[in-house]
């Protein structure tokens, strides 16, 4: 086991959309490549899919036709 602990501190994080803020870590700077604030869920461009919507594509892909 480790006699040192690593030093825990104000850490600097950058997003490639341009965010920044700060957390606590043990690095000194942190760079990210999606944040909460271009995330497509989180800003809510994020495509739905219904589930009726593929099932009827592989339906008629595969000629399968459905009784009523």
């Amino acid at each position: 086991m480790k006699k040192e602990k690593p030093e825990y501190m104000e850490t600097a994080v950058e997003c490639t959309c341009g965010n920044k803020f700060t957390v606590r870590s043990n690095k000194k700077q942190l760079d990210l490549e999606i944040c909460n604030m271009c995330h497509p869920f989180y800003t809510g461009v994020q495509g739905k899919t219904s589930k009726t919507g593929r099932i009827e594509k592989f339906n008629r892909k595969y000629g399968i036709k459905q009784e009523n």
